[in-house]
C-alpha cells in the first residue's frame, strides 16, 4: 500500500542505498536521485521507481513531498536549504551541517516554513539506547559519573570531512540524549596519517555541568570494528556494544571502602532484554510519521544544532592542539569576514585580516595577521599564509601552497598542485608544494606550476607561466617565464651593470653574486599595519 508521504532519496551510495531499501519497504519511495548512472540504474530497477540525476528536478516535482539526503556532509547545508525552500519535508543524514550557524539557519527555516526537518542520528532509534535512556532516567544506574565510547573501524576513508565529523556525531548525539545536557567544555587531540590535512584518529574529552565527564575515541585506522559505549554510574555500570550478541549489559559492581581504601566488589553481568528492531527502519518510519502527522521528530533541527555546537568546539580544540574550548562560546574575532564569505571551523586567521565577498577559507588553513583576501578567493586546507599578504580577486590557494610574509597575488592568479591532473584519476598523493618567499609579487593572470619556489622579492609579470624556480629579486615574464631583469624590494626595476645595481626610488644598493642578486644591506621589515 502506498504511503501518503512520497519520498525522493538523494544519494544512493554506501549509506543511501539503505535508506532506499527501508523507504521502499514502507511504501513511500517515489524517486531515487544520484549522479552515478550505474547506482541509479541498479536502485530504480530493483525497487521499480523513477530515477533522476538532477536534484533540481526533484525539487521541482510536485508529486515528491519529502526528500532524504544521504550526500557528502559538505553539501548538507546547501541541499537542505534548497529542499526546505522548495516546500519539501527534509531528512538529513548526520551531521546536519558543518557549522553551528548553518544548522541554526536550517532549523529556523524549517520552523518558519512549517516543514519537518529531521537529522539522521541513528542511535536515538536503537532499542538498546532507548532502553538505556529509560534506565538512566529511572535512576537505575545512580548518578552518572563517566561515559566513554569507542567507534573504531578500518575505513571508510574520506577525502572531505575528517574522522571527528564522520564518526563522532553518533556518539555526541547519544551522550547528549542520555545525560539530557550539553557539555560546558571540550578538548580534542588527533592524528593525520593518511592525509596531511584530514584527521584519521581523534580523542575528545567532554565536561558537563552535572560533574559527569566523557571521552569519545574514533578512528578509521583500527584493525577491527568496535562500536561500544560504557556508562559508569554510582549504582551500576552499563555497556552498549552494537557488535555483540547481547547489545546491552548491566554490571552492578560496587566499590566499598575498607580501611579508607576503595575495594571493588564485582558482580555478575545482567543482560537487558530488548525487542528486536532495525534502528534504520524505525528511524525512517519515524520520519514518515512526522511528515504525515505534521509533528516534530525526536531528532529535530534543534538537536542537530546541539550536536554540531559540540563538534565545532572539538574541531576548534583540535586545531589548537588540544586546548580546552567552551562549547557555544563565540570566539572573539579580531579579523573581518564579509557576511557572504565562509570560514570553516578549524581555520586559523590572524588579527586584522580581512576576508571579502564570497570567499571560502577551509578548515586546516592558516592565515597570518593583517592579510587581505579579495572577493571569490579560496584557501584550501593545508595552505599557510604569512603576515600582510594581499590576495586579489578570483585566486585559489590549493593544498601545498605556502606564502611567506608580504606576498602580493594579483587577480586571477593560478596555482596548481599536481603536474598532470586528470578528472578521472585521483592524484591527492602526488601534490607538489609551492613556496612563495617573503615580499614576492605575482602578477595578474600568471600561472605558477607547482613544485617550484619563487624567491624573496621576486616579481612575476602579468600572464607569465612559471615552470621553474625564480631567483630572489628576479623579474620574469612570458610563457614559459624567463628572466629579463631584477627588481628592488620596494618594487622598482633595478639597473644592474658590472655586477652592481641601485634603486633610483629608495637608493638601495645590490650586488650580483653569480646568478643571484643580493642587497648590500637587508631591506627593512614591512611597517606594522601596512
Amino acid at each position: 500500500m502506498a504511503h501518503p508521504v512520497r519520498v525522493a532519496v538523494v544519494g544512493g551510495g554506501h549509506w543511501g542505498k539503505n535508506l532506499v531499501r527501508n523507504v521502499a519497504a514502507l511504501g513511500a519511495l517515489e524517486c531515487v536521485c544520484d549522479s552515478d548512472p550505474d547506482i541509479l540504474s541498479a536502485l530504480t530497477e530493483k525497487h521499480q521507481v523513477r530515477g533522476t540525476a538532477s536534484f533540481a528536478q526533484v525539487l521541482q516535482d510536485s508529486t515528491i513531498t519529502a526528500v532524504m539526503l544521504a550526500t557528502p556532509a559538505e553539501r548538507h547545508y546547501r541541499m537542505a536549504r534548497e529542499a526546505l525552500a522548495a516546500g519539501k519535508d527534509t531528512f538529513v543524514e548526520k551531521p546536519l551541517a558543518l557549522r553551528a550557524d548553518e544548522a541554526r539557519a536550517l532549523s529556523a527555516q524549517a520552523d518558519a516554513a512549517g516543514r519537518v526537518l529531521m537529522v539522521g542520528h541513528l542511535l536515538a532509534y536503537h532499542p538498546a539506547v532507548r532502553r538505556l535512556k529509560e534506565l538512566i532516567d529511572a535512576g537505575e544506574l545512580g548518578q552518572i559519573r563517566y561515559l566513554y565510547s569507542n567507534r573504531l573501524n578500518l575505513g571508510r576513508f574520506r577525502s572531505e570531512e575528517n574522522i571527528l565529523w564522520s564518526f563522532a556525531p553518533h556518539d555526541v548525539a547519544v551522550m547528549l540524549r542520555l545525560l539530557g545536557e550539553e557539555p560546558t567544555r571540550v578538548s580534542a587531540h588527533g592524528g593525520n596519517y593518511l592525509h596531511t590535512d584530514i584527521a584519521d584518529v581523534t580523542v575528545s574529552t567532554l565536561q558537563f555541568a552535572s560533574g559527569a565527564k566523557a571521552h569519545i575515541f574514533v578512528s578509521w585506522l583500527h584493525p577491527f570494528k568496535e562500536h561500544k559505549l560504557v556508562v559508569v554510574g554510582a549504582a551500576q555500570m552499563a555497556v552498549f556494544d552494537d557488535t555483540a550478541a547481547d547489545k546491552l549489559v548491566l554490571f552492578p559492581h560496587r566499590i566499598e571502602w575498607v580501611h579508607r581504601r576503595p575495594v571493588p566488589q564485582a558482580a555478575d553481568r545482567v543482560v537487558v532484554p530488548l525487542e528486536p528492531a532495525e534502528p534504520l527502519a524505525a528511524e525512517c518510519a519515524h520520519f514518515l510519521t512526522c511528515a504525515a502527522e505534521r509533528r516534530p521528530p525526536s531528532t529535530d533541527g534543534a538537536e542537530g544544532v546541539r550536536v554540531i555546537r559540540v563538534l565545532e568546539a572539538c574541531q576548534e580544540s583540535l586545531a589548537r592542539q588540544g586546548a580546552v574550548v567552551a562549547v557555544g562560546e563565540a570566539p572573539t574575532a579580531d579579523y573581518f569576514v564579509d557576511p557572504t564569505a565562509t570560514v570553516d571551523p578549524g581555520a586559523m586567521i590572524g588579527a586584522g585580516t580581512k576576508i571579502w565577498h564570497y570567499s571560502h577559507v577551509l578548515a586546516g588553513a592558516v592565515i597570518g595577521a593583517r592579510c587581505n583576501f579579495g572577493q571569490n578567493t579560496v584557501v584550501m586546507a593545508g595552505v599557510h599564509v604569512g603576515n600582510n599578504v594581499k590576495v586579489q580577486n578570483n585566486v585559489s590557494l590549493f593544498t601545498g601552497v605556502v606564502l611567506e610574509d608580504d606576498v602580493f597575488c594579483g587577480p586571477s592568479l593560478t596555482f596548481t598542485n599536481v603536474i598532470n591532473p586528470r578528472s578521472a584519476i585521483s592524484r591527492r598523493d602526488e601534490y607538489r608544494p609551492t613556496l612563495v618567499r617573503t615580499g614576492a609579487t605575482l602578477g595578474a593572470n600568471a600561472t605558477i606550476v607547482c613544485g617550484h619556489t619563487i624567491g624573496r622579492h621576486a616579481f612575476v609579470g602579468a600572464g607569465a607561466v612559471v615552470t621553474h624556480d625564480v631567483a630572489d629579486y628576479a623579474l620574469v615574464v612570458g610563457n614559459p617565464a624567463r628572466q629579463v631583469g631584477w627588481m628592488c624590494a620596494c618594487g622598482v626595476r633595478l639597473h644592474v651593470e658590472h655586477g652592481r645595481g641601485s634603486c633610483h626610488a629608495c637608493a638601495a644598493a645590490y650586488v650580483q653574486d653569480g646568478p643571484a642578486l643580493r642587497p648590500l644591506e637587508e631591506p627593512p621589515a614591512s611597517p606594522p599595519g601596512r
